[in-house]
């Protein structure tokens, strides 16, 4: 049985801890920062971790990471 791959594009924008979440950069702050209110930058800082369902397909994309 070969061994299955994992998406190239998974393995560059998320990662998994080690109780199973998954880390993602925060959305939302790639332009258009002037009409964002300052607090929303100051809440959009780092990572943050996926919501279970999201979480769910992007543990299909890397199947060795979980």
């Amino acid at each position: 049985m070969p061994k299955m791959k994992t998406k190239s594009s998974a393995k560059k924008r998320f990662k998994v801890t080690a109780t199973g979440k998954v880390m993602a950069g925060q959305a939302g702050k790639r332009h258009g920062m002037i009409k964002r209110s300052r607090k929303f930058i100051r809440d959009a800082r780092g990572t943050t971790t996926l919501s279970a369902p999201d979480a769910k397909i992007v543990k299909s994309y890397m199947p060795y990471d979980h």
